[in-house]
């Protein structure tokens, strides 16, 4: 299985239940994710999403059905799979008694970079403007300056698939727009990524395709025309098709309410 073949199914889930007590967080989900693709997982807090894109990068493991990255099983073959993905969580737990620099030497030799790490990791802190501050302890770091670290460690080691949950939050508009160029920059050169987001503008702008979760399934899934024409409203926003295929487009009523 080549990486430089076209129309790969990078990614599989088939069939994928997972719950926590008596909740409910996955109910069999199935999607594929082709090479090159920026796949926008999109849905109301509590939808699955981030359970979802855990479970790919082997954070946690389905109750039933399984994931396949690249051919391998994520459930069996999670530390081949860790190697070659990045994957950034929506709040990134970092050792914040390290400095900056300590934690991404550390992140680099983990994942056997060798004497190239300190190359690369000077352009990732020039690019995000954490120059200067990398000797600091990241427990006084804001949350965007931790988020840029958190990024920082998913893309080091040129990962073959991206898993992003709410990459851009608490960055600043520059640091926002190099991400999203990278990961565009990225999917030219065939590398996939899962991006989530609740900023439906940047979902519309980046993903090549949107899957919308609500209670745990897939409610609809295809590219942004798929989906307004599906809505039977092709003139309509993202975000409008979005309220309206989550059951939620009475926000106008609920701000009368409230005022």
């Amino acid at each position: 299985m080549m990486f430089g073949e076209r129309n790969l199914k990078t990614v599989q889930v088939n069939g994928v239940y997972k719950s926590f007590g008596s909740t409910i967080a996955l109910n069999g989900v199935n999607l594929s994710i082709d090479q090159g693709e920026v796949l926008g997982l999109l849905g109301p807090n509590g939808s699955g999403k981030s359970t979802l894109m855990k479970i790919v990068a082997g954070i946690l493991k389905p109750d039933r059905g399984n994931v396949q990255v690249f051919g391998k099983d994520v459930a069996s073959e999670s530390v081949e799979v860790k190697r070659i993905i990045g994957h950034v969580p929506e709040s990134p737990r970092l050792y914040e008694f390290l400095t900056g620099m300590e934690y991404l030497d550390f992140i680099a030799d983990v994942h056997g970079l060798g004497k190239a790490k300190g190359e690369r990791i000077a352009e990732f802190l020039k690019a995000l403007d954490l120059e200067g501050r990398e000797n600091e302890l990241m427990n006084s770091y804001s949350h965007g300056m931790k988020q840029k670290i958190g990024i920082i460690a998913a893309l080091l080691h040129r990962p073959k698939l991206l898993i992003l949950d709410e990459p851009l939050n608490a960055l600043d508009p520059r640091s926002a727009r190099i991400v999203k160029d990278l990961v565009q920059k990225l999917r030219d050169s065939g590398v996939p990524t899962i991006f989530s987001t609740h900023v439906l503008d940047i979902a519309d702008a980046i993903c090549d395709r949107i899957v919308i979760l609500d209670n745990g399934a897939v409610l609809a899934e295809g590219r942004s025309g798929e989906l307004k024409a599906k809505a039977g409203t092709p003139g309509s926003s993202l975000e409008e098709i979005f309220l309206k295929l989550t059951g939620s487009s009475d926000t106008r009523d609920i701000v009368e309410a409230l005022t």
